[in-house]
């Protein structure tokens, strides 16, 4: 058997870029791209990608060099995911929401060769592109500046003489796609968040994005043609691979610049959307949603959200809306998605409550990693599977990045014992089901008990007048760390303080109750969207409950011995 030839008839390196080709020749009719007026089939979508393509290479761009893109989510951010690599270039999508200083380190760091621009977007990158050309020797030039104007209403913006629309007008529409002779190749480069540090650089290859795309389609059970709303940035891990995963399903992609409430509205129902994804913020931006912006929905719209663990009763609002949840856990270093909430037919019975507890756990794996664990990153041993005791969830897989760029020391951190540490602390309930209970820097340790802030935050968004939540340490005399939430509210005349702790003690075990919770009009937020916790952190460190108000508010004979004996044996020293 080992002598049986390996071949081009029997060995294609993997690529998402065969699911275009295979949806311009089955699906070539069938609308590929909406935004605004504009509409394009699988055939012309197949085509300006190869016009694109073409011009690349007609800009010397070379094999592994890399591509930026500062834009939303638009049909030419769509068409860049295919176009970049079929040139036999690296595809970097950058974080609209960054600043100027941010985006110039990007760029330098990436070495990018040319930077495409949306015209939104021209005053930041005029910013960036001064910054990087101050921090670079004067010998090194600048990448290639081309300006994306609106395709519907042009504005006219120019930074130079290219533009997107021209240069696709430019290209080859019979021009052949570099052959991907190593699966292992990069594809695309996509940098963290970088809050509490600068972003590092996250390749994925060829071949990850390829498994990773068809096991997300499969776990969410997407089927052929949906009308997909790019609700998700595409900058975000490549939309966690929805940006090929749509074309490899021959659907629709709905285009729209921004995530306000009318808009999403407005295109579901205009344009009968069956799959979005999301993080859990926009859950908020939906229920939100003034009379005169709300839709009805008639048929369910499949919403796959990740990002943050979403509570149980944030959940349920959204469901009733019209909207089918399904929860994933993943990361940038995962190529998305790494963990999918595959939903079981014996828990249709349930009650709506019970359902979108299940529904808030992180899930079993997707199909292209090998194993998932969660373990004790000292010893290595796996955590049992109580549901309760916490370890750091790690993983193993053909989605997983390649490695940090230029970073091999942050690389090796990342990859040891032939895992991926993800930093992220989770449990495993006893049907094998994984949930994140918290990053590792942001567990709570009280008085020697772990508290999950997560299960905190979860508490407070049962309160109807929660927005959103988020719970940090804060420094306690006698307990050493001790909760501390901080919350915005839909009416915040109307509910205090003391209102939210007692709501809290009906809801938790007394030593997770926070100890003080703290009114805010926004929480801080990274670039995507996740609430930046550190800044929560030095604040509360601002807060100090003093110990004898504590003793005097706490009357031992009342307190819940299930669960403050650990708190009693703490208060007892304390006293010696």
């Amino acid at each position: 058997m080992d002598k049986l030839p390996k071949c081009g008839a029997n060995y294609v390196p993997l690529t998402p870029l065969t699911f275009l080709k295979r949806a311009a020749n089955v699906y070539s009719n069938r609308v590929s791209v909406i935004h605004g007026g504009v509409h394009f089939t699988w055939r012309r979508t197949y085509e300006r990608c190869r016009r694109l393509a073409s011009a690349l290479k007609s800009l010397n761009i070379l094999h592994n060099d890399v591509v930026s893109v500062l834009a939303p989510n638009i049909p030419a951010m769509y068409e860049m995911h295919f176009a970049v690599p079929m040139a036999g270039a690296v595809l970097n999508t950058i974080n609209t929401r960054l600043d100027a200083k941010t985006i110039a380190t990007i760029l330098k760091h990436s070495e990018a060769k040319i930077f495409f621009i949306d015209y939104e977007y021209v005053p930041t990158a005029r910013d960036a592109l001064r910054l990087l050309m101050a921090s670079l020797p004067p010998e090194t030039s600048l990448p290639l500046v081309v300006v994306i104007d609106d395709i519907d209403k042009p504005t006219g913006i120019r930074l130079g003489e290219l533009e997107y629309e021209k240069l696709v007008a430019q290209g080859n529409p019979g021009f052949i796609p570099e052959e991907i002779a190593d699966e292992w190749d990069p594809i695309a480069l996509n940098y963290t968040s970088g809050t509490t540090s600068e972003p590092k650089g996250v390749v994925y290859s060829h071949r990850g994005a390829y498994l990773s795309t068809l096991s997300l389609i499969l776990g969410w059970e997407m089927k052929t043609e949906p009308v997909y709303l790019w609700s998700l940035p595409m900058f975000h891990c490549n939309g966690w691979t929805f940006t090929w995963g749509v074309a490899a399903r021959g659907g629709t992609n709905v285009c729209i610049r921004t995530t306000a409430a009318a808009e999403m509205y407005e295109s579901i129902v205009a344009h009968n959307v069956t799959h979005m994804c999301c993080a859990p913020i926009v859950f908020n931006i939906l229920l939100g949603a003034k009379p005169h912006e709300r839709r009805t929905i008639t048929t369910p719209v499949e919403i796959l959200t990740g990002g943050a663990p979403p509570p149980a009763a944030l959940l349920e609002r959204i469901e009733r809306l019209g909207f089918h949840v399904v929860h994933a856990y993943g990361l940038t270093e995962a190529t998305g998605p790494a963990l999918v909430c595959e939903w079981q037919q014996k828990w249709n019975k349930l009650s709506g409550e019970d359902k979108a507890k299940l529904k808030a756990r992180q899930g079993i794996s997707i199909l292209t990693l090998a194993d998932v664990d969660v373990k004790n990153p000292e010893t290595m041993e796996s955590v049992a599977r109580d549901g309760k005791t916490m370890g750091e969830i790690v993983l193993r897989g053909s989605s997983i990045m390649k490695g940090y760029l230029k970073d091999e020391k942050a690389t090796s951190q990342a990859f040891r014992h032939g895992w991926f540490f993800t930093g992220d602390v989770g449990v495993v309930h006893p049907d094998g089901y994984l949930e994140i209970k918290d990053r590792s820097k942001d567990v709570i340790i009280s008085g020697g008990e772990n508290i999950s802030s997560v299960e905190v935050e979860a508490a407070l968004y049962k309160h109807v007048d929660v927005v959103e939540a988020a719970v940090v340490a804060m420094p306690h005399p006698t307990w050493g760390e001790s909760p501390c939430a901080f919350v915005t509210l839909r009416n915040p005349a109307a509910v205090k303080e003391a209102e939210i702790i007692q709501h809290c003690r009906k809801n938790l075990p007394r030593f997770m109750v926070p100890k003080k919770v703290q009114f805010m009009d926004e929480l801080p937020k990274t670039s995507t969207g996740k609430v930046q916790k550190f800044q929560l952190r030095a604040l509360a460190k601002t807060f100090v409950v003093p110990p004898e108000s504590e003793v005097k508010r706490r009357s031992p004979p009342q307190m819940n011995r299930r669960y403050d004996q650990n708190e009693e044996q703490v208060l007892a020293l304390s006293r010696l």
